[in-house]
């Protein structure tokens, strides 16, 4: 049975809960230990599918098909664990849940509560999986004394108290904020919010202080003092150069053997970090720098594109150099010539999105990279671009564009080379949508196959001619234009195994220009770069000698 580690904030929000909970995992997978990692979000949103980049950031896919918090993205980078619709949930789906069970009369006509129903469905599903390995971590949404997260923190309170002595510990992330006008860390913040956390019943057992400047031992010792924590389980958390140092930076403080010593486990396994070495090394000892331009909507929210931001600084790790993305907002090119904002990078990248915001300006991206011969990766809605771009000003199709645009503007202003996916297969089933169906959870999500041509750019990339990758998108090139795209130079270089949906394009003749339907940002880590972007990185290296 797993041994849980429950991980609250406090004091703030963003002090990097997420990034903990990964790094505490890539450790105690070092010492030879089996991990599963898990989020718990209050917001009363079913999932974050339906939440727009701005207030959310990016929405992460599993294989399964579930619409999870970015931090799941972190999770996966750091421990190589593919994550599954049973390690997220929110307040919404919980709720939701309760809900259907009251309706269909499971509770025998008892008056639904907060206590016991709810907290009970809450125990309910930190329980599974349970039995399949050593350590679950476990992320607690918000920070301590949020009204939402009340039922998580009296759940895990129940789940911690129901267990035997010694299977669950609590992990605590606060802030030492320092003044410079006296020269000091404060450590009230830190005891205030502990002292909220004991009030509903927790004592922590590890405290994690994010703080920019050293913490000296005296304040170690008085924070372990008013805090009941042993000074040795007063973990510091400086700002670090790179996300991906924060293994290293945590096991030189202690934490993995902290947690250990809280579990009792002695003698504790030696770990081996000789992955997160080679990680360091490549981001530290890079060889050269190229520059990515990321053409999309979203791009004052770093956030939202945070796993292609990642999945490229791991295609830089591939190639010994640094990747320097830059973000390009689409709209601009709405009105403006992109030649002066694209030229000089020696790549373009066009994430997905959704809605017809930007997407001229994307597809000009598109048209700027295949004329002058730099290399492009479209991803999801980035590959539809392409191939509107192509239709319009190399097959013909004068005015190709999406039905998606159509839908929104209610007039038929396009001839739709992307149209709304009404039916795909998934598994042993036919699923079939319409357009005006929920938004939540409807659209082709989670790994499907394709079969790539042999022969092909992208065959060569993956080295094989059968992939698997995520998806999250409802609409889908028409595969009625491939002979009309392909007599011109577009090559459909990957279907789905039924040959009806188009999963790759690629231009022919071109250095490096590939479009994708899938998400493959979700599959990269640092210690396995996804193919595609390895590949592009190289590409970008060659046009970088040439500029």
């Amino acid at each position: 049975m797993a041994r849980y580690v429950f991980i609250t904030g406090g004091v703030v929000s963003s002090l990097g809960k997420g990034l903990a909970s990964a790094a505490l995992g890539a450790l105690l997978q070092a010492r030879g230990f089996s991990v599963r990692l898990r989020k718990l979000d209050p917001y009363l949103n079913v999932d974050p599918g339906t939440m727009s980049p701005f207030e959310h950031g990016e929405v992460f896919v599993t294989d399964d098909g579930a619409e999870t918090d970015l931090d799941l993205g972190h999770y996966e980078r750091f421990t190589g664990v593919s994550a599954r619709k049973t390690d997220s949930v929110s307040s919404g789906r919980i709720y939701s849940t309760v809900l259907e069970k009251e309706r269909r009369g499971d509770y025998l006509g008892k008056t639904i509560q907060v206590i016991p129903h709810v907290t009970n469905e809450i125990k309910d599903f930190l329980k599974i999986g349970e039995d399949e390995v050593d350590f679950m971590l476990c992320e607690i949404g918000g920070t301590v004394g949020d009204i939402e997260g009340l039922p998580f923190f009296e759940a895990i309170r129940q789940f911690a108290q129901e267990r035997p002595r010694g299977q669950c510990i609590f992990m605590h992330l606060t802030l030492l904020p320092y003044l410079a006008a006296s020269g000091e860390l404060k450590t009230k913040p830190t005891q205030h919010s502990v002292k909220e956390l004991r009030a509903i019943g927790i004592a922590p057992d590890v405290l994690v202080c994010r703080s920019e400047h050293p913490i000296p031992e005296r304040e170690r010792e008085k924070i372990g003092l008013f805090c009941n924590v042993r000074k040795e389980a007063v973990i510091a958390a400086y700002d670090l150069k790179s996300i991906y140092e924060a293994p290293l930076a945590y096991h030189r403080e202690g934490l993995d053997q902290a947690v250990l010593d809280a579990f009792g486990i002695a003698p504790a396994p030696r770990p081996n970090l000789e992955r997160w070495h080679d990680v360091m090394d490549r981001l530290t000892n890079a060889e050269g720098t190229v520059r990515v331009a990321i053409v999309g909507k979203y791009t004052q929210l770093e956030d939202a594109y945070k796993s292609i931001a990642e999945a490229l600084t791991h295609g830089g790790m591939a190639n010994r150099v640094r990747v320097k993305a830059e973000w390009i907002d689409a709209e601009i090119f709405d009105r403006e010539d992109p030649a002066p904002h694209l030229e000089g990078f020696h790549a373009i990248l066009v994430p997905g999105g959704f809605g017809e915001r930007g997407t001229e300006g994307k597809i000009k991206a598109a048209e700027f990279a295949r004329t002058r011969g730099i290399p492009y990766l479209g991803i999801c809605l980035g590959m539809q671009m392409a191939v509107i771009e192509a239709a319009r000003n190399v097959a013909g199709v004068a005015r190709a564009g999406s039905e998606e645009f159509d839908h929104e503007a209610g007039a038929k202003r396009f001839e739709p080379v992307v149209y709304h996916l009404k039916e795909w297969v998934q598994g042993n089933h036919v699923v079939a949508r319409k357009a005006d169906d929920d938004k939540g959870g409807t659209m082709r999500l989670g790994a499907y196959s394709a079969a790539l041509v042999p022969g092909s750019r992208v065959a060569g990339v993956y080295g094989a001619t059968e992939i698997e990758e995520r998806h999250r998108h409802r609409y889908e090139v028409d595969i009625a234009y491939r002979d009309r795209l392909e007599a011109c130079g577009l090559r459909f270089s990957g279907m789905s195994p039924d040959g009806r949906l188009p999963e790759i394009v690629e231009w022919e003749g071109h250095p490096w220009f590939i479009g994708v339907q899938f998400h493959p940002e979700l599959k990269s880590k640092p210690f396995a770069p996804h193919p595609l972007f390895a590949d592009f990185v190289r590409a970008a290296v060659e046009t970088s000698r040439l500029v």
